[in-house]
């Protein structure tokens, strides 16, 4: 090649056709099927439902914490019924504590807000800036503190996703959070930076087909809109590089990526990717522009099945492989026949108050929240078990995990945490059991919730003694999302930490795993790296 040519134009241009290449599927199948090999192995996904304001513990967890778990003791049960359906492919993680827990003596993390605090580190495991040195609401840093580090959607989704951009981040009823009330933010692109996803359902049904506004869709004109995405934009590069004064033999290389472009644009997408797909998950422009939102949040009970159906096309489309779902927080349960908001009734007193008299009825009307959560749970994970995917289903290459912001709402302990995951994730996880990597007890302790509330009184002096004792089921979440990361296919540096342009394992995440350092300046430091050997399946 001449040494006229530019050598940034070069890269810009095989630059873009390689950001082409995840899309072109059809390239690899072809190869692989005229060579007599396997097909390439089917991406691997993160799906994550997020809740809040706790659960009664003694009616969500199953009574055995270790072993196999069959449709009979979901059914038995009382929260996680809906589920039985699915007992071979579940699997119970116990005995895992949350990072940065509020309590009354700072003991156990720092001194802001109990939400700000578990909700801006759950996904970073890192402290947040400003930290309040009270609980007085006036205290600096109480509700506006943000974490220090970038949460763990986002450290995903720049690995795994074939574009490299940013995760699917679904706000159920609307975007939360603010820049001066941070108690229900979980998703940070950058440290001390909010990322506000999409509120409304039309915005990801549009960018995902490209056709809002265009009239019904064809599996044609689906391909086609795809296509001006991503083929026409790599064309570009590559015509650009034809203007370049470049030898024959330079020239003929460049002619082929053009042809490879002509022969793979007719088929740019998995081939369930499509309007029928659509249609058949119930939806369409006209569907999904009906949910707009409300005042001031929208009626959560038809737009949580719509939201969770365009996850599920975007697994399909492999659009993204990172998807985050978070319910709204101190939602009004109305179409459950609730009045009070879900923050004030895990309080047990119907507002933020911690002691004083309880509502009446209060556990059942908790109990009625944490039902239907399960039932939101169930519709995705039978939603993603209802669509195959080569020789299984959708559901086995994904790891779809339910999360829920603290254990018991009312204690706000964030030890003995509620995880149900859905999925093997391409077998890299055990399903069909409970697994307590405290130990392999079975008998770990399902909480005190239910003693809550006894007398009509609820005295904060034994506030914590409604959760869980906070020396049971302290193992750090910090492994378990390397568990997570690992499955996925996430990649870490030389120090353990996840890392673009890794080639290790990931054994580090967050800067610490002992929520006792969260309120000090301690260095960063992961006291027990590695993920949890007793979660997979070999």
């Amino acid at each position: 090649m001449r040494k006229a040519f530019n050598r940034r134009v070069l890269l810009r241009g095989l630059g873009g056709a390689v950001v082409a290449a995840p899309f072109l599927s059809s390239v690899v199948e072809r190869a692989a099927k005229t060579q007599g090999l396997p097909p390439p192995p089917a991406p691997k996904r993160l799906i994550v439902m997020y809740t809040y304001h706790g659960c009664l513990t003694n009616r969500w967890f199953p009574a055995k914490s270790h072993g196999r778990l069959t449709t009979a003791d979901y059914a038995a049960t009382p929260t996680l019924a809906p589920l039985a359906p699915y007992a071979d492919k579940l699997l119970m993680v116990r005995g895992i504590r949350a990072m940065n827990e509020w309590s009354f003596d700072g003991a156990l993390g720092q001194m802001n807000d109990p939400h700000t605090n578990a909700n801006g580190s759950m996904f970073t495991c890192h402290p947040l800036t400003p930290n309040a040195t009270a609980s007085s609401a006036s205290n600096t840093g109480k509700f506006d503190a943000k974490p220090t580090g970038r949460s763990l959607d986002h450290v995903c989704a720049e690995q795994v996703n074939p574009s490299g951009g940013p995760p699917l981040f679904i706000q159920i009823g609307g975007i939360q959070g603010s820049s001066t009330n941070n108690m229900w933010v979980i998703s940070y692109d950058q440290p001390e930076q909010i990322f506000p996803g999409f509120g409304k359902a039309i915005d990801v049904f549009t960018n995902l087909t490209n056709l809002f506004g265009g009239g019904p869709m064809s599996p044609d004109t689906y391909a086609v809109a795809r296509r001006r995405g991503v083929i026409d934009c790599v064309r570009e590069d590559l015509n650009n590089l034809r203007r370049v004064n470049m030898s024959s033999a330079d020239r003929h290389k460049l002619d082929a990526w053009a042809d490879l472009l002509q022969q793979t644009g007719k088929a740019i997408v998995p081939a369930q990717c499509n309007a029928d797909t659509a249609s058949k998950l119930g939806l369409t422009a006209e569907s999904v522009q009906a949910l707009t939102s409300g005042s001031p949040l929208p009626d959560i009970s038809k737009s949580a099945p719509v939201w969770m159906d365009l996850a599920v096309l975007t697994a399909i489309c492999d659009m993204n492989r990172v998807i985050f779902l978070k319910m709204p927080a101190a939602y009004v349960f109305k179409f459950l026949g609730l009045t009070g908001d879900a923050a004030s009734l895990s309080q047990r007193t119907g507002n933020a108050a911690m002691g004083g008299a309880c509502v009446a009825n209060v556990l059942e009307q908790i109990h009625t929240i944490d039902k239907w959560y399960a039932q939101q749970f169930a519709y995705l994970v039978g939603r993603l078990d209802s669509v195959m995917e080569g020789d299984r289903k959708l559901l086995d290459n994904t790891a779809t995990v339910w999360l829920n912001e603290h254990s018991d709402g009312n204690s706000h302990n964030l030890n003995n945490l509620p995880i149900l995951q859905a999925g093997s994730c391409g077998d890299y996880f055990k399903v069909g059991q409970a697994v307590n990597v405290e130990g392999g007890k079975a008998d770990l302790s399902q909480g005190n919730s239910d003693k809550d509330c006894v007398g009509g009184q609820t005295p904060s002096a034994t506030l914590d003694a409604w959760g869980t004792p906070p020396d049971v089921a302290t193992q750090p979440i910090n492994k378990y999302f390397c568990n997570l990361m690992n499955a996925i296919g996430v990649k870490a540096g030389a120090d353990g930490h996840p890392a673009k342009g890794g080639t290790e394992p990931v054994i580090k995440f967050g800067k610490y795993d002992d929520t006792k350092l969260f309120r000090t300046e301690t260095p960063a430091i992961i006291k027990d790296p590695g993920e949890y050997a007793d979660l997979r399946a070999s």
